[in-house]
């Protein structure tokens, strides 16, 4: 499979994720980018777990049907406030029960591992904004090109 380099200014690969972005901050999303994708593209999904959730993996942000030109989210980012292409995106549902980005917010103890995982895909996913993170791995199954991935960590 190929790969997609997945970056963010707010921290590098295994590093620890800032309060900003967390329930303990202002709980916004980081800056992403990535390198640009394959050709035959049709569309980007992005979603961030928390493997090691006390009740299994818990989902924090999915977000699908990215049009295959972006190559950045911008911090903060929410489809309901996004214009131009971004705007075109699809938020799903999260283990929050909501759409939209929910930062880490783990019980006290040791550092818990964030996942974000880029796909690149051959085709827009047919779902609704009700999908969530099942549904869409479900609707991404052979049709994956690229895929990239950012960790960090965060503990209380």
């Amino acid at each position: 499979m190929l790969m997609i380099e997945l970056k963010s200014t707010a921290f590098t690969d295994g590093d620890t994720i800032p309060v900003k972005h967390t329930c303990d901050g202002q709980d916004i999303s980081p800056l992403l980018n990535w390198s640009t994708p394959p050709e035959g593209t049709k569309s980007l999904t992005l979603i961030c777990d928390d493997p090691d959730a006390p009740m299994g993996t818990w989902v924090h942000w999915v977000l699908f049907n990215i049009p295959c030109d972006v190559t950045e989210l911008p911090e903060g980012f929410s489809v309901e406030r996004a214009k131009g292409e971004l705007a075109k995106a699809t938020e799903g549902i999260t283990s929050f029960k909501r759409r939209g980005y929910g930062g880490p917010c783990p019980p006290p103890g040791p550092a818990h591992r964030y996942f974000f995982k880029l796909y690149a895909l051959d085709a827009k996913l047919e779902l609704d904004k009700g999908a969530n993170k099942a549904d869409i791995e479900k609707a991404m199954e052979g049709h994956i090109l690229a895929k990239g991935q950012l960790m960090g960590k965060y503990k209380r």
